[in-house]
């Protein structure tokens, strides 16, 4: 495997799904909104994650949120079903993934677990030169960011370094 060949994706999980893969230099190859074309669950859920698939690749290199286990409302159980179908997915394809909070996400991109998400706005187009009008987007695109620099480390801030090593490693 050559380092041309591994791409780094960053998955949002929720009714609409940011999905952000950058290539080996890290630059945007895809950056996406996904939404399922169904109404009802498990369908809707089910088309999400295809769609994920699709893009995919053996090599690509995952970060998934992980869940906001404060979160309330109705939307809430699924988030918990899409994110464990998407899982399940990637583990029985056989694609490696790794979990971030969505304090570690936050922190990657501003050194802030708590930052509200239109905080992140400005970190992320200072720090990359991002942007995107989807806030799903956007967090897709830092855990894309944060799997190339598990694999690329030049330049990281503490920081970064230390929200890395607390992720939860490929399964």
């Amino acid at each position: 495997m050559t380092k041309e060949s591994i791409r780094f994706v960053g998955i949002d999980p929720s009714t609409k799904t940011g999905f952000v893969i950058l290539d080996s230099n890290g630059e945007v190859v895809v950056e996406e909104e996904i939404r399922a074309t169904a109404t009802k669950d498990p369908a809707r859920m089910i088309g999400i994650a295809k769609q994920i698939k699709s893009y995919l690749q053996p090599n690509d290199k995952v970060v998934i949120e992980g869940f906001a286990y404060g979160a309330k409302g109705k939307a809430v159980d699924f988030q918990y079903g899409l994110g464990w179908l998407i899982r399940a997915m990637l583990f029985t394809e056989k694609f490696g993934y790794s979990d971030a909070t969505p304090s570690q996400v936050k922190k990657f991109a501003s050194n802030k677990g708590n930052a509200k998400k239109e905080d992140l706005v400005l970190p992320l187009y200072k720090k990359w030169g991002y942007e995107h009008h989807s806030d799903n987007v956007r967090d897709a695109y830092i855990m894309a960011r944060m799997a190339y620099n598990m694999y690329n480390h030049a330049g990281l801030q503490k920081y970064e370094q230390e929200v890395l090593s607390k992720m939860i490693k490929p399964k």
